[in-house]
């Protein structure tokens, strides 16, 4: 059974940082681009990240840039969204996926994990 679980998430302060991990099982992340999206209560899901299978193309959206990092560690079969300067903003339930084309959009993503929350406030 193909799967992916996101960790990493809780509650941080205004300012502080949370690395989120999405790790898969039942197939090789190698194959595919990742994406990491975020919806938050009454909003629409967002793209927030991707990395193309080779891990040498990686796209933010906008309102990310410059604060969160997209890696990939194919041998250890993961791939990790460092988040710094977290803003109240962020919180939302972050989600990974994987697809074979990439991009901020969710199009591209046919297997998708249950998430995990992320919560900045003081």
């Amino acid at each position: 059974q193909l799967q992916l679980v996101e960790s990493g998430g809780g509650l941080v302060q205004p300012g502080g940082s949370l690395k989120l991990s999405c790790a898969a099982s039942g197939f090789t992340l190698d194959l595919f681009a990742i994406g990491w999206f975020r919806q938050a209560p009454g909003k629409e899901r967002e793209g927030v990240s991707c990395i193309s299978v080779s891990g040498e193309s990686t796209n933010y959206a906008d309102s990310v840039k410059g604060r969160f990092t997209i890696s990939r560690d194919n041998a250890k079969n993961t791939v990790y969204l460092q988040m710094n300067s977290l803003k109240p903003e962020d919180t939302a339930v972050y989600y990974c996926a994987a697809g074979w084309g990439w991009g901020l959009s969710d199009i591209h993503y046919n297997h998708w994990g249950q998430g995990t929350q992320v919560t900045v406030s003081s």
